[in-house]
């Protein structure tokens, strides 16, 4: 695979996981809309969280096989790889999560947040795919970079 070929990829389901988890996000402050009596900050953690864990999920199984190639097969392999996939995220979510935190304390609007979001992760995204390919799929042996 051609590294724009392999950029293109990597970009367009670094979009469908940013989407995915933004969705989830709007899903869950419009269900806590209905409920004014939870408080802001529990309803931020969780859209926050639910959202990761959506984008998380997503991004995984398709690098796993779209970008990576990898036919790891069985639980414990899956497990293991797993594992190490949401390590390498750690720190990229960090990022995430700063970015998203800082612009909605700073400007106080849902478009903020998001943008903050958008941009967070995509910061993430360029060194989780780094990451991914020395620790996680090493074995493919990939050397090129999107």
């Amino acid at each position: 695979m051609s590294p724009h070929v392999l950029a293109a990829r990597y970009i367009a389901f670094a979009v469908l996981a940013t989407l995915a988890n933004l969705a989830t996000q709007r899903l869950v402050f419009t269900g806590a809309g209905t409920m004014p009596q939870l408080e802001p900050i529990l309803v931020y953690c969780t859209a926050v969280a639910a959202g990761t864990l959506t984008g998380l999920l997503l991004k995984y199984v398709l690098d796993k096989r779209w970008i990576f190639h990898d036919r790891t097969q069985g639980l414990q392999a899956h497990g293991r790889q797993f594992t190490l996939y949401v390590l390498m995220g750690v720190a990229t979510t960090a990022i995430f999560w700063g970015t998203e935190t800082l612009f909605w304390l700073v400007w106080h609007s849902q478009v903020a947040r998001e943008a903050g979001a958008a941009i967070g992760l995509s910061i993430g995204y360029v060194v989780k795919y780094r990451l991914d390919r020395k620790f996680v799929f090493r074995q493919q042996g990939w050397s090129t970079a999107p």
